[in-house]
């Protein structure tokens, strides 16, 4: 009586060939050959190999069964089910453990793992996926997006880098208002704007230099530049050549033009007895060097001029440098016309009942 059929293994792999886990192609079944001959003649293929392997084993099992010593087939044998929990109820065959159970135990396993393949290729394949998905949500994270884009606001989405904005150019920079208190009485502290403005003209030529109070938070630089554009505007002081204005930053000057706070405009003016705290406005402040212009006016304006801010601030500077030039006031004395430039356009466009325009320029019509 033999024992148990010896280890079957087939050439090939009929059903995959078994690698080492780090093999090329390892836990992959390979696939079985389509071509080639499968007759009795020729070579025999992996799967023909399986089933002749399966018919021989059959063969000897039932012999086995025919020598038992009862002749009867369900008798328990030792050797063959090894006197077990498994022993198989009567009127089963006592073959489980035979050519077919090894096949089918076989089949199984090679079912089961090829579907642990699948399983564990998919798992590292939704692993993989799992890893771009949080990447893709960290970046998105670190550039402050929160899934897709959408505004509920009815702002347009950006897209790309956002353009570079343009800096503002000088009429665009006088024509803003500035905030600024009427009532700021500033550290009386001033500074000067560096730089020369050489005088354009071949006229009379005039030297003067920018002070700025310190602490105002107003452009100094705008306010030199508007000063040096309108005093030299064929309109302004400087009509047909007569007259041409240098801007220095040291030395002698005839005048120094001054952007101070209501408060220091105040002080200044007083030393030439002159009260600019009842309409709070500019001055010359002849007994001095100064030509004051109150910051609060030049940041804001009047109600004569409305936003009419650039032409405003040109009246505010040709108005004080005209008294320094030794000009007085004056008024218009036709209703419609436009105000004379050296009028108090601050205060008021009307008088005795005439209403005047409002007028930046010593020479208008020029």
């Amino acid at each position: 009586m033999r024992g148990g059929h010896p280890e079957q293994r087939e050439p090939g792999g009929g059903w995959g060939e078994l690698r080492s886990p780090g093999a090329p192609g390892a836990g992959i079944p390979q696939q079985r050959p389509t071509t080639g001959p499968t007759d009795s003649t020729g070579p025999a293929s992996p799967r023909q190999d399986y089933l002749d392997a399966f018919a021989a084993d059959e063969a000897a099992d039932d012999v086995f069964t025919r020598r038992t010593p009862t002749g009867d087939p369900h008798a328990s044998v030792p050797g063959r089910d090894g006197g077990g929990d498994d022993t198989p109820p009567a009127g089963e065959p006592a073959r489980g453990r035979g050519g077919k159970g090894r096949a089918f135990a076989g089949v199984a396993a090679a079912a089961v793992t090829t579907v642990l393949a699948v399983v564990v290729a998919g798992q590292v394949a939704d692993g993989r996926d799992a890893d771009a998905v949080r990447s893709q949500a960290g970046a998105d994270k670190a550039r402050g997006h929160h899934g897709a884009p959408s505004r509920g606001d009815g702002r347009p989405t950006p897209s790309g880098s956002p353009s570079p904005v343009a800096p503002l150019t000088y009429e665009q920079k006088m024509a803003l208002k500035y905030p600024l208190s009427p009532s700021l009485d500033g550290y009386g502290e001033f500074e000067a704007i560096p730089g020369i403005d050489k005088a354009p003209g071949t006229g009379d030529k005039y030297t003067y230099r920018v002070d700025v109070e310190q602490g105002l938070g107003l452009d100094g630089e705008l306010f030199a530049q508007a000063v040096q554009r309108t005093l030299n505007d064929e309109r302004s002081w400087a009509h047909n050549g007569g007259r041409t204005f240098e801007r220095v930053y040291s030395g002698e000057v005839d005048f120094v033009i001054t952007l101070a706070s209501p408060g220091t405009t105040a002080d200044w003016c007083a030393k030439s007895g002159l009260d600019t705290t009842i309409d709070n406005v500019s001055c010359d402040s002849a007994a001095t060097e100064r030509v004051m212009i109150n910051a609060y006016r030049w940041a804001q304006g009047s109600p004569t001029y409305g936003d009419e801010i650039h032409a405003y601030r040109q009246m505010l500077i040709n108005h004080e440098v005209g008294h320094r030039l030794g000009y007085s006031h004056v008024t218009c004395d036709k209703d419609g016309d436009l105000a004379p430039v050296m009028q108090q356009q601050t205060k008021f466009l009307e008088y005795d009942g005439i209403r005047c325009k409002p007028n930046p320029w010593p020479y208008p019509r020029s």
